[in-house]
């Protein structure tokens, strides 16, 4: 499968082949995390009219720093921390909101059945505790 920056095996919501229409916020965020988290080389995407990026594992509670604290952003609440299992890996997908400039934002990471392990973001956000631990209990992920 040819990879978009909006269309994922696991997880996109666009058809294969096309692009989902971003209202111009949207695009206007997406510019923003591409410049505040080039350092963690995100793959772009979105759902609906939502941006998401993926991440890589050990990059997850570092960026999430940076999306709570970097004031073009201020993705101050952790909505929801949700695992998914896709058979090969589990995904965990959070979902953030920044009431000052009324945006959401998904980020999501895979990782392996064999060492399903990722760094907490309790530190960020408090709230992650609660999700962490349900993730924990159905999946077996252990937040470092």
């Amino acid at each position: 499968m040819t990879e978009s920056p909006n269309t994922r095996e696991h997880g996109g919501h666009a058809a294969e082949g096309s692009e989902p229409a971003l209202s111009e916020r949207a695009q206007a965020l997406q510019k923003l995390l591409q410049d505040a988290l080039k350092d963690f080389q995100p793959l772009m995407g979105a759902s609906l009219d939502i941006p998401e990026i993926t991440l890589e594992p050990e990059k997850v509670a570092d960026a999430c720093c940076i999306l709570k604290d970097e004031p073009r952003l201020s993705f101050r609440l952790l909505l929801c921390l949700a695992g998914v299992d896709y058979k090969e890996h589990f995904q965990i997908v959070y979902i953030l909101l920044s009431l000052e400039h009324e945006q959401k934002l998904i980020v999501k990471t895979n990782v392996p059945y064999d060492n399903p392990r990722l760094p907490t973001v309790t530190p960020v956000w408090r709230a992650a505790e609660w999700y962490e631990r349900e993730a924990h209990d159905l999946f077996g992920v252990t937040f470092d």
